[in-house]
């Protein structure tokens, strides 16, 4: 935990059932993410953010998600959609991140068209999933492209063209629509835009920089692999600690023979193996791809496969260890009260996302 002090961490630790009978991050805990920038994590130091690089902020979100999975789920979703501040128009960008507050939330799917006009474009669509929608100022949106006439605007192999967009708070509509068992305070809803008009800069492309400044270039997908998968690594390391605890203080501990005790232990020390070593091959597999772009410019095409690889393998043994462990910590891991069981909802919701499926 070197990321975060001990106030940080007990006093989201604290809030993080209040944050999720809002439905949405606690007013405090907002307060705290807005005075360490975690909204503007990789918003670069002209437009004035920390400008943070990716080997950082894999460790502050992992370990963001060990103390509250809601923060470092919004917190991630949050600060990787304001990493496209390194491809916004440079008078736009300016003008957006002045905002103390500024958060981008948005989607990844492709849910609307923009039709082009005269002075920009027309946008309009729909839109899931916008993990922190109730506080965001900023959504992003993909959409297809439409000619003057609503025809798609097609490339040279005959594809669709797609490009993400800007919008403002007052140019989307929020759908409550977040109503699944976990990562509650996450606020994870829809957004509708119906017929906005706007203009032409705030359209942009991913992995065409715009910002003299590293890390920019570092290939989307395996950004949101990593950056996912490690907050499934925090929320497992926080269950194995409570899982001893609980472990030992169940109603029924004293009708346990010693080889029990000691099988639990075993199984718990196995769990943690596990995780450090599939930790340890994920970081070093992640940061040899980091080294080879701020080095040569280019990631060879086998270390992303591994990125992506051991990304995906760590979010599923996360789940799975943890798993493995639930049945030894009793009612407690089922009662909704229990930080244990908020541990284990966040986790499993978390484990759900389409990035990480296979």
């Amino acid at each position: 935990m070197e990321q975060l002090t001990p106030t940080w961490q007990e006093a989201i630790l604290k809030l993080a059932p209040q944050s999720e009978a809002l439905g949405e991050l606690h007013p405090d805990v907002l307060e705290i993410a807005y005075q360490e920038e975690w909204f503007k994590l990789y918003v670069p130091v002209a437009y004035g953010g920390p400008g943070k690089k990716l080997p950082e902020i894999l460790r502050i979100e992992e370990d963001l998600a060990y103390v509250d999975g809601s923060t470092a789920w919004t917190v991630t979703l949050c600060s990787g959609a304001g990493w496209f501040a390194g491809f916004l128009d440079d008078e736009l960008a300016k003008d957006i991140f002045a905002d103390r507050k500024v958060c981008f939330a948005g989607s990844g799917a492709v849910g609307g068209t923009a039709q082009k006009i005269v002075n920009g474009y027309r946008i309009n669509g729909h839109w899931k999933y916008a993990s922190g929608a109730l506080h965001a100022t900023i959504f992003t949106a993909n959409c297809v492209l439409q000619d003057e006439s609503g025809e798609p605007i097609l490339d040279e192999s005959g594809n669709q063209v797609i490009k993400s967009f800007i919008l403002k708070r007052d140019e989307v509509a929020i759908q409550s629509g977040w109503s699944y068992f976990g990562l509650v305070a996450t606020g994870s809803h829809a957004f509708d835009v119906n017929n906005v008009e706007v203009p032409a800069n705030r359209s942009f492309k991913i992995n065409e920089p715009k910002v003299a400044d590293e890390g920019f270039d570092y290939p989307f997908l395996q950004l949101a692999e990593t950056t996912l998968a490690v907050n499934s690594l925090g929320m497992a390391r926080r269950f194995l600690d409570l899982v001893n605890d609980s472990f030992f203080s169940r109603s029924g501990f004293k009708r346990y023979t010693p080889e029990q005790v000691a099988f639990f232990e075993d199984e718990l020390a196995k769990c943690k193996h596990t995780l450090t070593t599939i930790r340890e091959h994920f970081y070093e597999a992640f940061d040899i791809s980091w080294d080879q772009l701020i080095n040569y410019k280019i990631i060879d095409e086998n270390i992303l496969k591994d990125v992506s690889r051991l990304s995906r393998e760590l979010a599923h043994q996360s789940r799975r260890v943890v798993d493995t462990l639930y049945p030894y910590a009793g009612l407690e891991a089922a009662k909704r009260e229990t930080e244990l069981n908020r541990v284990w909802r966040d986790l499993h919701t978390a484990s759900q996302h389409a990035l990480l499926t296979f």
